[in-house]
């Protein structure tokens, strides 16, 4: 649904979409395509990609802003949506993962320089892609080193009560009051199959074997996404060697602080991709 209103609703001129499966729709940037008569593979193979995981329940409107941002840069953009069920049975989330890296390590893309903006349920898709990562680094290895940046906006972090309240407020807003608790309940008898599952892919991703730099966006009255094991989170990155970035606002929406705090968000964003080496392409637009 999203992937298909996004591309009726004409992002920009110059960009065309072309849907690789249900959830996955890859957008080609001919902004940044050199002129036909010198294009070249190589060309292509070094134009870089973004990985864009939007939360769920996202509007076509709001995700083609983000889209936007990274034409500009001259960013390819691989939009890779996620369910519910992938987090409600995580073995199916596991397998969406790896569906996702065997697309990252296909011919088509195999060479692109990587960067990756998840957001809120987002980040549970990357990790269960990490968790697979983990199981044979030196495999991946070429994979890891071509990710060189990661941009995280309103991770989904803390309790097992934080995760069931964002299932509640992301898929069953009107029904919040009932579906928090029949989610701890099910979280409770299926934890040999949900709860030891999400345990090992926060452990991968606090230990994650992506030492690119990393820009954290979140603020302090999320319920979905707690500020302190966030801050936990980021000064273990950093002690760890990765180069981490944060901004925290005191009031904001889950994942809506582009909407809320747009010129904070695109100064800090933009700061953080100039430090990557990418600008924008501001003669081509």
């Amino acid at each position: 649904m999203l992937a298909a209103t996004l591309a009726r609703t004409a992002l920009s001129r110059g960009i065309t979409a072309h849907r690789l499966s249900k959830n996955v729709t890859f957008y080609v940037n001919e902004f940044a395509s050199p002129g036909s008569a010198c294009q070249t593979q190589a060309a292509e193979e070094r134009r870089p990609l973004m990985l864009l995981l939007p939360w769920l329940g996202s509007r076509p409107q709001a995700v083609a802003k983000y889209c936007e941002i990274y034409f500009r840069t001259g960013f390819d953009v691989l939009v890779v949506e996620s369910e519910v069920q992938e987090f409600l049975w995580p073995r199916w989330g596991l397998d969406h993962g790896k569906r996702l890296l065997e697309l990252l390590q296909s011919e088509r893309f195999a060479s692109r320089p990587l960067l990756v903006h998840a957001f809120s349920i987002g980040g549970f898709t990357f990790s269960q892609l990490l968790v697979h990562v983990s199981q044979d680094t030196l495999k991946y290895q070429s994979f890891t080193k071509r990710i060189k940046g990661q941009v995280f906006d309103s991770l989904v972090v803390g309790s097992l009560e934080t995760m069931a309240t964002g299932l509640a407020k992301t898929v069953f807003p009107r029904l919040e009051t009932l579906i928090k608790p029949v989610s701890l309940l099910y979280f409770g008898i299926f934890r040999h199959q949900t709860v030891e599952y999400f345990n090992k892919s926060i452990d991968v991703f606090w230990n994650t074997p992506v030492p690119a730099p990393a820009l954290f966006f979140f603020c302090e009255n999320d319920a979905l996404s707690d500020a302190q094991t966030l801050e936990g989170l980021i000064e273990y990155w950093q002690k760890r060697g990765i180069s981490t970035t944060a901004k925290k606002w005191e009031d904001s929406t889950h994942a809506g602080h582009l909407k809320r705090h747009p010129k904070e968000y695109l100064t800090i964003l933009d700061l953080f991709l100039h430090s990557l080496h990418f600008t924008p392409l501001k003669a081509k637009m």
